[in-house]
C-alpha cells in the first residue's frame, strides 16, 4: 500500500526496530545505535497515548465515548485527543472536505465495525440509507478547558489522520529530546525529523505495507526530512453480501471511492499534511493532478493501468543500496 523503510540501505547504516502495530508493519530508524532503546521508548509511550485517545475498536478508548456523547455538550479530554481532533478538522479544512473525519457511521454501515484483522467479510447485506458525512461544522474545540464538543449525530473516525499525527508527534520528540536523526515509519505513514545520514533516508515505495518486504519495492527514493504517506484502495477490503468495499470513503457520498487511481504518495512538511493529501487525491481522482500542485506538494500518482505521474519535483528512483 505505501511505503516500505524495510527497503531502507544506508552508506552509515543507521539502527532499526522493525516490529508491529495496529495491524501493519512500523519501523524505527536513528542515526546512532546507542539511543535506539530509548527512542523505542519514546515511541511506544507516544504509541500508547494515541491508541487510547483513537481506537475506534479497543473499549473505553476516548473516541468511543466522545462519540456517546455527541450532542449532550462539551466533553473533557486528554491533550492527546485535542491534538487528534484538531489535526483531523485542519486536514478536512485543507482538503476541501476530501479528508473528513465525520465519515465514521459510513464506515460502521459498511462493515469497517472493527478491528481488520478480526474479519469483516460477513455476508450481510449493506443497509439502505447511506448518506453522505455531515462534515465538520460545528465540532467545538476548547483548549483551555480541554473540551470537545460533537453535534448530535456527528461521530468521528481518526482513521485518515491520527497514524500520521502519531508518526509527526514521535518523531519530533525522539529527534529533540535525544539529539538524533530520527524516522518512524507507521505502516507507511513516515515522518523524518533530525539531521539525516548522509545519503539522506532511502524509502521504498510498495503497494503494501503490512510486510515491508524488500522484494515488494516499485521504487526507492532518497528522503532528507518531512513526511511521507500513501493511500490506496487495494489493502483494505472486505464483502459485504456481493459487494466489495475499502475503506477510502467520499464525504459526499458516504460510499467508497471509485478507483481510477491505484495509490497516491505525497511528500510534505509533515506526514499529516502528506497524509492527508494523499488521502483526499483518492477522492479527487484525476483532479488530483491539478489539486496536488496548488499545495506546493511532490506526489507520485500510480493509476490502476500501471502508468505513473510524478508531479511537484518527486524525487528521482535511486538504485537499492547494499543488502544489511
Amino acid at each position: 500500500m505505501s511505503l516500505a523503510p524495510g527497503a531502507i540501505q544506508h552508506a552509515r547504516n543507521p539502527s532499526f526496530d522493525r516490529f508491529s502495530i495496529w495491524g501493519t508493519s512500523a519501523v524505527l530508524g536513528v542515526t546512532d545505535a546507542a539511543v535506539l532503546a530509548e527512542a523505542r521508548a519514546i515511541l511506544d509511550t507516544v504509541l500508547a497515548l494515541s491508541d487510547h485517545a483513537a481506537s475506534r475498536f479497543h473499549p473505553g478508548t476516548e473516541i468511543l465515548a466522545l462519540n456517546d456523547a455527541a450532542g449532550q455538550g462539551p466533553m473533557r479530554v486528554s491533550a492527546t485527543m485535542i491534538d487528534l481532533v484538531a489535526a483531523a478538522i485542519d486536514a478536512a479544512r485543507s482538503t476541501g472536505g476530501a479528508c473528513d473525519p465525520t465519515i465514521a457511521d459510513r464506515l460502521v454501515v459498511l462493515g469497517y465495525d472493527r478491528d481488520f484483522d478480526a474479519g469483516l467479510d460477513d455476508g450481510i447485506t449493506i443497509p439502505a440509507g447511506i448518506a453522505p458525512a455531515p462534515g465538520i461544522e460545528g465540532i467545538v474545540i476548547d483548549h483551555k478547558a480541554s473540551t470537545i464538543a460533537l453535534p448530535a449525530g456527528v461521530h468521528l473516525d481518526l482513521g485518515a489522520t491520527a497514524k500520521a499525527r502519531t508518526a509527526d508527534i514521535a518523531a519530533e520528540q525522539i529527534a529533540t529530546d535525544l539529539d538524533v536523526g530520527c524516522l518512524v515509519d507507521l505502516g507507511g505513514d513516515l515522518r523524518i525529523a533530525g539531521p539525516p545520514p548522509a545519503e539522506g533516508w532511502q524509502i521504498g515505495i510498495t503497494r503494501e505495507a503490512r510486510t515491508g518486504r524488500r522484494d515488494e519495492v516499485d521504487e526507492v527514493i532518497a528522503v532528507t526530512g518531512g513526511g511521507i504517506a500513501s493511500s490506496s484502495s487495494g489493502v483494505r477490503r472486505w464483502q459485504r453480501g456481493a459487494t466489495t468495499l475499502h475503506h477510502l470513503i467520499d464525504p459526499a457520498t458516504g460510499w467508497p471511492v471509485a478507483e481510477p487511481l491505484a495509490m497516491v504518495t505525497v511528500a510534505a512538511p509533515t506526514c499529516l499534511a502528506a497524509n492527508a493529501l494523499s488521502t483526499a487525491s483518492m477522492v479527487w481522482g484525476e483532479r488530483c493532478l491539478f489539486e496536488l500542485p496548488q499545495r506546493s506538494v511532490a506526489a507520485r500518482v500510480l493509476r490502476d493501468d500501471g502508468t505513473i505521474e510524478r508531479i511537484g519535483g518527486w524525487p528521482s528512483p535511486v538504485e537499492l543500496g547494499r543488502q544489511q
